[in-house]
């Protein structure tokens, strides 16, 4: 098999931006930065000060010569690398204790056309884009972008319900009266409106499978774990990854048939749901929780995948807690609610995350 020309490196930086870089076998992580203009942090270019230290979330690399006091034997059995020093022997995902201000890049803005808005049901909306130029926008399945909301200088953040090498991009919205975003989606989209959005934004992003998963979704906090969910079934999940979606009442349910179409395609993946609803028809009646025990936990041998309003991530995360399971790793991601005004958290309250609050114990 031939070498790759050129890997692609995700840089994720502390305030959420990620930034993509070509890197050719033969240079480092920090030359390929700095060629694509992307100032990693770094006092030396001779691994001798570890200011450029970095963690490897993903991928292979040769992590080159470096003096321990820059990066310690256990760091680099860790996972820790001097992009300065690494050279990559595959795609990576990095990790860099920077902001994106600091590196003096930012989040990459892109303009599309709607050709699409799906009323999946009378509270949620699918919205569907063409990227004017797709191969300028990569991202990790979970991430999310900020979309300006047609007209209005008001921007709603919003997770990809698609995945990476989809042509189409495509986002679950939540209706609600006086929202920014829903009044746009129910009253005036149309196919061939013109969307402009910033992004990949966020640390909630799938991390390589080497354990069992269990993937939570609080209603439209589906979306981000369809996206990876897309990913999985591009090659051959390792171990098992189990979904489990709750919503508050059966007309809130979006979806169920891809669920399925996964559970055909990906071998070992399988889901359920439940409805807090009394009044469903559903086989599960309640919340999320009641469907988490050691065994979907797999004794703690698991990395946890959770996104849904903030009510639903606080209980589950008491609820895990108070099984006395610590998971492998725990990531997870809020919605936000905004006053129809505009006041208050980030996303509104017609929008999916934003400000992702990732929370990982290794």
């Amino acid at each position: 098999m031939s070498t790759p020309t050129a890997f692609q490196v995700a840089l994720g930086f502390e305030d959420g931006v990620t930034r993509f870089i070509d890197c050719r076998p033969d240079e480092t992580v920090a030359d390929a930065s700095y060629r694509a203009r992307i100032n990693i942090p770094l006092d030396c270019r001779d691994g001798a000060c570890g200011t450029c230290k970095s963690y490897c979330e993903s991928g292979r690399y040769d992590g080159g010569d470096y003096i321990e006091e820059a990066l310690t034997g256990d760091e680099a059995e860790s996972g820790y690398c001097l992009p300065c020093q690494m050279t990559p022997l595959s795609d990576l995902v990095l990790r860099v204790p920077a902001t994106s201000a600091a590196a003096r890049t930012g989040a990459g803005v892109h303009t599309a056309t709607v050709t699409a808005v799906e009323r999946y049901s009378g509270r949620t909306v699918g919205l569907t884009l063409d990227i004017d130029d797709r191969r300028a926008l990569d991202f990790l399945p979970g991430q999310y972008v900020n979309i300006t909301v047609p007209g209005t200088d008001q921007q709603r953040s919003y997770s990809f319900s698609s995945g990476p090498n989809r042509r189409a991009a495509s986002f679950l919205a939540r209706i609600t009266d006086g929202g920014a975003m829903s009044g746009y989606l129910t009253e005036r989209a149309r196919p061939g409106d013109r969307i402009t959005f910033t992004g990949p934004l966020g640390t909630f992003y799938l991390r390589p499978l080497t354990r069992p998963a269990l993937l939570l979704a609080g209603g439209t906090g589906l979306a981000p774990l369809l996206s990876m969910l897309e990913k999985i079934a591009q090659g051959p999940a390792a171990h098992p990854v189990h979904l489990l979606y709750g919503v508050t009442t059966d007309e809130d349910l979006v979806h169920l048939d891809t669920l399925a179409g996964y559970a055909a395609a990906i071998p070992g993946f399988t889901y359920d749901h439940c409805v807090a609803d009394p009044a469903s028809g559903a086989r599960n009646k309640g919340f999320v929780t009641g469907l988490i025990d050691a065994r979907t936990l797999h004794g703690g041998d698991a990395d946890v995948y959770l996104c849904g309003p903030p009510a639903m991530v606080d209980a589950v995360r008491s609820h895990i807690a108070a099984l006395g399971i610590t998971p492998a790793s725990f990531h997870y991601e809020r919605f936000a609610v905004t006053a129809a005004s505009g006041a208050g958290a980030p996303a509104g309250a017609d929008a999916l995350v934003a400000g992702a609050t990732t929370g990982a114990a290794r």
